[in-house]
């Protein structure tokens, strides 16, 4: 792509672990980049030197109007929001008003400044619980808790806007996010996550005693969950990709998987982590949590035939190597903080 492509970005919850990446990924190939995010799960560590950080709110329409006129804003990277899913279930108000109702406020402050382009963060929870695998994005869409739903209402609205007013859109919707930034500069800072590699990792390092496994007779090989795991510096870099595409043609949007179209069990996930570490995390076997799916595996025949994306961390060993040497560090920036 030339340099005359290259739009003013503005990522929304670029201080996130998600968003970070992409600001790194957007950041390394010479985009100009800014940040909107109110800190309340990011970190202002993980935002790249030179990067302008606006702290606030993606619902604040006097703030994102002063953005899109100081940085010429012509496309949006929307990661903000909230991601747990057992959460969403307990507090659905919470997850409709913080991931539903401010990304219609984001969109509509969007139409009115004129921003061509929008690159959503989605998730394969739009799914539910999938009548066959590998998933599609043709796929039956029946999410099976609020936090699916809400991501699936603001594809509806993005669909919608965008054939009212013009602007164009692209809606990832990932598979499981894992691995840190291979040159150690972001990766997943939140206390108490819930993701297994994560969690797995914290173990390995001594934050926690061990790792709970929820389901072990599910009709997979081993009788865990399988999941597709994808490394989140591939993820930032299919959205780099995917501006360019909407770009490149403003009058299509896209929706794509993405993932590497391969899953791993939970314990299998575990005995690598073993591997890596040269240790043995202590397992603990739950009974299954309520709607898990026994497998989540991505078809990403649709994103590999639209851009040109090609994996450099297809690896589940080096999304772990990644993953630790980033536990390490934050280790090191909480001890000096």
């Amino acid at each position: 792509m030339s340099e005359t492509t290259k739009v003013p970005v503005l990522v929304t919850g670029g201080a996130g672990y998600i968003g970070s990446h992409a600001v790194l990924a957007l950041k390394d190939a010479g985009w100009p980049v800014a940040v909107i995010d109110n800190l309340s799960t990011g970190f202002e560590f993980a935002i790249p030197e030179g990067v302008p950080l606006y702290k606030g709110d993606i619902a604040d329409a006097e703030l994102l109007a002063r953005i899109f006129a100081e940085q010429g804003t012509k496309a949006i990277m929307h990661f903000a929001g909230s991601i747990i899913v057992p959460e969403s279930v307990e507090q659905p108000l919470a997850y409709y008003e913080n991931n539903t109702v401010k990304s219609r406020a984001l969109i509509e402050a969007a139409v009115e400044g004129g921003v061509d382009h929008f690159i959503f963060s989605s998730t394969a929870a739009t799914y539910g619980i999938p009548e066959s695998s590998p998933i599609s994005e043709d796929s039956p869409k029946s999410p099976i808790n609020p936090y699916g739903w809400s991501k699936l209402m603001t594809e509806q609205m993005l669909a919608d806007a965008s054939a009212a007013h013009g602007f164009n859109f692209c809606a990832l919707r990932y598979f499981n996010v894992a691995g840190a930034d291979p040159q150690a500069r972001s990766g997943q800072s939140t206390a108490g996550a819930t993701h297994l590699i994560k969690v797995a990792c914290e173990a390995a390092t001594g934050k926690r005693d061990g790792v709970s496994v929820f389901g072990t007779d599910y009709e997979t090989p081993d009788g865990t969950g399988v999941r597709d795991y994808i490394h989140v510096s591939d993820l930032a870099n299919a959205h780099v990709l995917a501006l360019g595409a909407l770009i490149e043609q403003p009058e299509r949007s896209l929706t794509m998987n993405c993932g590497y179209g391969k899953g791993f069990s939970v314990l299998e996930v575990l005995d690598a982590v073993d591997r890596v570490t040269n240790t043995k995390i202590e397992r603990r076997m739950e009974p299954r949590r309520a709607g898990d799916p026994a497998e989540l595996i991505s078809d990403p025949s649709r994103i590999r035939a639209t851009v040109p994306w090609q994996p450099k961390h297809d690896d589940l060993g080096e999304i772990i190597t990644h993953a630790l040497q980033w536990e390490r560090k934050l280790s090191e920036i909480r001890g000096n903080a």
